[in-house]
């Protein structure tokens, strides 16, 4: 069962072929067997198989909607009433959110089944899934690599079959990058397409929830429950939800792809390049043209990205000061003394960094010099990719400059760590749609092909990607050991 799609999955419960109970034990039992991986913080074992019992309740009176039944599990940057929401850190570890997000209500109202919280990078902050203070996360296809980060107990999830399908959040590529180094498909929306309402912030103007699933369907057949405007959430965007699985069909005759020269330059591995290529060979097959595209911006990208994200950050995690919630320190001094030391205790080195980052920028007689001036850069990025899709339907590129790499490898070296981002970073100064999607493999470890859209265009990736899952089989293949 646990190789099945949502929509084979959702086949087989509707018939009776097995329950929501038996399909959620099967799942709880690989959790277990595969506990090594280090994919989950939380597992909500008795409330999933309630959740199952109901959903079975539901499928017998015939009002069940596709995720009906269906075993999910949550980035724990979601908050879950009841259920410890750590974000990964020290700092909440004690924290039972007192509600649900927007995306978790949505999951529940379908009858979908809880399975638990998943591991992540501190407060999201990380591009490996090392800062998370439960520990790092293995990737499934080798257990000596990263999954890559924020969302990389989500990637490590589905590619090790422990979950059907899971959310993740994408900041800077959080989504798409552990989903390439994950062989999974995984789709950031536009920004305000899902709402933001109880997903603990790191920078409010980039994060963005979506689907991390095996195929461009079954993410499809998540965000249609995930996406849709909400009035508590001042950065939703009020527009119509389509439905994303009307078009998946679609052929692409006519379909023009841009590739931005400043994507396939130094840095690149080439086998990575290799693989790249090949999956736009394909799309020449199903009969798209190419064409070259250039943005010269994008190399100001990760610059402008690591003062505007910290300065955010800086701001959105004042409220962990040991008063309210969270970690406080023992027997402080006095108000001075409760805040340094819980801070100091509570958050992990990455999360520091970037505070402090942060705070330097929006200084006196620095926020003009830096902050002030990344927002300009930011708006030229978006000038750019704005005049690319004018000429192009979707931007085709890399993922990450190269496979996963070792645990350990560059944890000691921040800039070598934010290069990860190098592809994804503008996707998120710009608030555009992205999808990575299993182009193959270098070296025995997944690549990705990332496939950027226009705004709220999201429809349309998820048919680009399907038709490409039509003539390839890189989304079903499974780690070793992990059939």
């Amino acid at each position: 069962m646990h190789n099945k799609t949502i929509a084979e999955l959702a086949k087989g419960l509707r018939s009776g072929e097995f329950s929501s109970v038996e399909l959620t034990s099967a799942f709880l039992d690989r959790i277990k067997q595969y506990s090594s991986l280090n994919a989950y913080i939380t597992v909500t074992e008795d409330p999933a198989l309630q959740q199952a019992k109901a959903a079975d309740a539901r499928l017998a009176k015939g009002d069940a909607e596709l995720l009906t039944g269906i075993p999910v599990a949550q980035k724990d940057i979601f908050c879950t009433e009841g259920v410890k929401t750590s974000c990964g850190s020290k700092m909440l570890d004690n924290f039972i959110a007192p509600y649900n997000a927007t995306v978790v209500d949505k999951f529940n109202n379908a009858g979908a089944v809880m399975l638990g919280k998943l591991n992540m990078d501190e407060f999201a902050m990380g591009s490996s899934n090392e800062t998370s203070y439960y520990g790092a996360v293995k990737n499934p296809w080798d257990t000596n690599t990263v999954p890559g980060g924020s969302s990389g107990g989500s990637a490590a999830a589905v590619a090790a079959r422990l979950a059907v399908c899971v959310t993740g959040t994408d900041t800077g590529g959080s989504i798409r990058q552990p989903a390439a180094l994950c062989g999974i498909t995984g789709l950031k929306p536009t920004y305000g397409r899902v709402s933001r309402y109880g997903m603990i912030a790191y920078a409010s103007s980039l994060d963005q929830g979506g689907p991390m699933t095996r195929s461009a369907e079954d993410a499809a057949i998540m965000l249609q429950t995930m996406a849709g405007f909400d009035e508590k959430d001042s950065t939703s965007v009020d527009v119509s939800v389509p439905d994303y699985m009307a078009g998946l069909n679609n052929r692409l005759e006519g379909l023009k792809i841009g590739l931005p020269k400043e994507f396939f330059g130094e840095g690149l591995n080439s086998d990575v390049a290799a693989a790249i290529e090949a999956a736009v060979n394909e799309y020449k097959k199903l009969g798209a043209t190419v064409t070259e595209v250039s943005m010269p911006t994008l190399e100001l990208a990760i610059p402008a990205y690591y003062v505007i994200a910290p300065a955010e950050c800086s701001a959105n995690l004042s409220r962990f000061d040991g008063v309210r919630f969270g970690h406080r320190c023992e027997n402080p001094l006095d108000l001075t003394d409760l805040y340094t030391r819980s801070r100091g205790e509570g958050f992990g080195k990455e999360v520091k960094r970037r505070i402090l980052m942060g705070t330097y920028a929006l200084s006196a007689g620095y926020y003009d010099a830096y902050y002030i001036k990344a927002q300009k850069i930011r708006r030229l990025i978006s000038e750019d990719f704005k005049r690319a899709l004018s000429e192009v339907d979707v931007i085709m590129g890399p993922v990450t400059p190269s496979t996963a790499f070792g645990i350990g490898e560059k944890i000691g070296n921040p800039i070598e760590m934010y290069l990860s981002d190098i592809y994804t970073i503008a996707i998120n100064l710009a608030g555009l749609p992205a999808m990575s999607v299993p182009a193959g493999f270098a070296g025995g470890k997944p690549v990705g092909l990332q496939i950027i859209g226009n705004y709220f265009a999201e429809d349309r990736l998820l048919n680009i990607a399907h038709q490409y899952q039509q003539v390839t089989d890189w989304h079903q293949q499974t780690p070793k050991g992990f059939e």
